[in-house]
């Protein structure tokens, strides 16, 4: 799949994994809530294994988000944010809007992602609470991360 890119106001979107500082991407990773400790070895495999959306000033990265997909029926979401200086500017906005405009992202049956504390954000995209949980069902290993060998 080639790269797709997007800018706005000197902002840079783009799907090219050669570009994804994998330093910025784990430094931010490790210590956030959802992957608090995560090795690099493991967010090099999730990012070779996602669609990545890098988002830029210039050369430098100062956001990223990826998505996991089957490129046919769903889509999840996962590892969206922009560092603390860059914040305030709709940068995360921007992300979503690539994301859900990408063309190999069309026509999805299902998108899905969780999150803490940013559902103003992704309702704006059209994601709302699940009205049915009582059909979901998942395999939670808190501790996967540890048991990992990378």
């Amino acid at each position: 799949m080639r790269p797709a890119e997007w800018t706005r106001d000197g902002f840079t979107v783009s799907t090219d994994p050669a570009r994804v500082d994998l330093g910025v991407v784990h430094g931010f990773l490790t210590t956030c809530y959802w992957s608090e400790g995560i090795s690099r070895a493991t967010v090099e495999r999730q990012v070779a294994h996602s669609l990545p959306f890098g988002l830029y000033r210039d050369a430098i990265q100062i956001g990223f988000a990826r998505v996991v997909s089957d490129f046919t029926a769903i889509a999840y979401v996962g590892d969206v944010f922009v560092l603390q200086p860059w914040r305030g500017r709709g940068l995360s906005r921007f992300l979503m809007e690539c994301m859900v405009a990408h063309p190999e992202l069309q026509g999805l049956r299902r998108w899905i992602l969780l999150t803490r504390d940013a559902h103003g954000l992704y309702e704006k995209f059209g994601f709302e609470r699940i009205t049915n949980p009582d059909r979901w069902m998942h395999r939670w290993d808190p501790d996967a991360a540890a048991k990992r060998r990378d």
